[in-house]
């Protein structure tokens, strides 16, 4: 009887499903909502989970029965929090049998195929993960508030931050400073209001407008990158002390910032073999050899 494996990666945005056959072969893939474990009790993040889950196996015309055959692997945002994986482990799941992990190990594991090596993930969050010799090294990735230097929520909330301190006449603005305002309501009123309603997400939304005005040499998007610089050559260097010969850049901001990154490290960064719902795929895979 045919059995199945689920890879999720969950992140702060979205959260990706891909549904494979015994070989690891796609048969289905879709996406659905947010799934960081840590923004508030977690619900919205489980909710994301069963509801992407119904859709891929309902777009591959399977239904319950498949789903109890299915070896399901969550690579979620907020899973380095013990507590939060532990809940995650614990919930409800139609699956035959379910692992719960943080989003940077099914990411490392689709990027280098399981063998040696870092990655690091710029996306709404950020965090690396090394493995040397079979030993794993983590770093970052404790939560946007005190961590996640080098995601695309910090680096948004920044440009937010200096746009409004441009517009109070603070500091000098730039035509960047401008879109931003415009695009956050025009006024600071507006944009005030617009800040206490935003997730991580909604801060790193604004990062495609600061790539935009960046490659078109704009001096506050120069200056803030230069800070994303400084962040990512700490990671390196880090990554660099502890033997890993190779750094993958994943995520929607790191796979923008590539070709840049490739200028600045040379062939120390690379992209991904494959990404985080196949390296979610091997590790369902070999919890059932």
């Amino acid at each position: 009887m045919q059995n199945y494996y689920l890879g999720i990666d969950g992140g702060g945005t979205n959260c990706r499903a891909r549904l494979a056959d015994e070989n690891l072969e796609t048969i289905a893939a879709t996406k659905g909502g947010p799934a960081n474990t840590t923004i508030g009790d977690g619900s919205q993040a489980y909710g994301s989970i069963i509801d992407v889950s119904q859709k891929v196996f309902e777009m591959a015309g399977l239904g319950e029965a498949e789903m109890a055959r299915t070896i399901a692997c969550l690579g979620l945002a907020g899973a380095h929090l013990e507590s939060s994986k532990r809940d995650f482990a614990a919930r409800d799941y139609p699956f035959a049998k379910t692992l719960v992990h943080n989003d940077v190990e099914t990411a490392r594991e689709g990027a280098h195929l399981g063998e040696d090596g870092a990655v690091l993930i710029a996306g709404t969050g950020s965090a690396g993960l090394a493995k040397v010799a079979g030993e794993f090294h983590p770093v970052g990735g404790w939560g946007y508030h005190i961590s996640d230097t080098a995601s695309g929520a910090i680096l948004g909330r920044a440009l937010a931050r200096r746009s409004i301190e441009a517009l109070d006449g603070l500091k000098k603005g730039s035509p960047l400073t401008e879109a931003i305002v415009e695009k956050l309501g025009g006024t600071t009123d507006a944009m005030m209001a617009w800040s206490f309603k935003a997730w991580p997400k909604d801060f790193a939304s604004i990062v495609p407008t600061f790539m935009e005005f960046y490659e078109q040499g704009d001096p506050i998007a120069k200056e803030l990158m230069d800070f994303e610089f400084e962040q990512l050559d700490e990671f390196v260097e880090w990554f660099k002390a502890r033997g890993a010969k190779k750094l993958a850049i994943v995520g929607g901001f790191g796979e923008r910032l590539l070709p840049i990154l490739k200028e600045r490290y040379g062939d120390y960064v690379m992209a991904a073999q494959a990404d985080a719902q196949h390296g979610a795929l091997l590790m369902a895979k070999a919890a059932a050899e």
